[in-house]
């Protein structure tokens, strides 16, 4: 038997019970072109405002926001489906949001290039690397044989 759940109504200063949760999605995006360090770039729903944007960063993310900028992109309808008909990438909205006063933000390297040691010489990594991509070599199948096995050839 499933029991009916009251919960008290909302009374302002009253301590809430139940946890809101944003209908909104933001996306982190890298900007195209050079942006100012205090610039950050997010794709962001057409339904959302910049006062949204400026809560949803204050509020659940405690990020100091000065001025928030949103344009709306225009999706391209140069391509074509098999019918030759065109079709249109939907449309977006993105937001620049800049930051506080003596706030920073930058991409992390993910990816960053390999060092070489100091002598020249290949590093344990370099040559772990070399080694993988021979043994896969080894093992992927000529597709001249298409798909017969290496042991049926001559």
């Amino acid at each position: 038997m499933a029991r009916n759940v009251l919960y008290p109504l909302y009374q302002l200063g009253n301590p809430q019970l139940r946890v809101f949760r944003t209908n909104f999605f933001i996306r982190l995006v890298r900007p195209g072109t050079a942006q100012p360090e205090d610039t950050v770039q997010f794709r962001i729903p057409m339904e959302m405002t910049r006062v949204d944007v400026r809560n949803y960063l204050e509020r659940i993310y405690n990020v100091p926001v000065a001025a928030v900028r949103t344009r709306v992109q225009h999706g391209s309808n140069r391509k074509r489906d098999y019918r030759n008909v065109r079709m249109k990438k939907p449309d977006y909205k993105v937001a620049y949001v800049q930051l506080a006063h003596g706030q920073t933000f930058t991409f992390p390297d993910l990816f960053p290039e390999k060092k070489q040691s100091p002598d020249g010489s290949p590093s344990d990594e370099d040559i772990q690397d070399r080694l993988l991509d021979e043994q896969r070599r080894r093992q992927s199948r000529d597709p001249r044989h298409g798909g017969v096995p290496g042991w049926f050839s001559l």
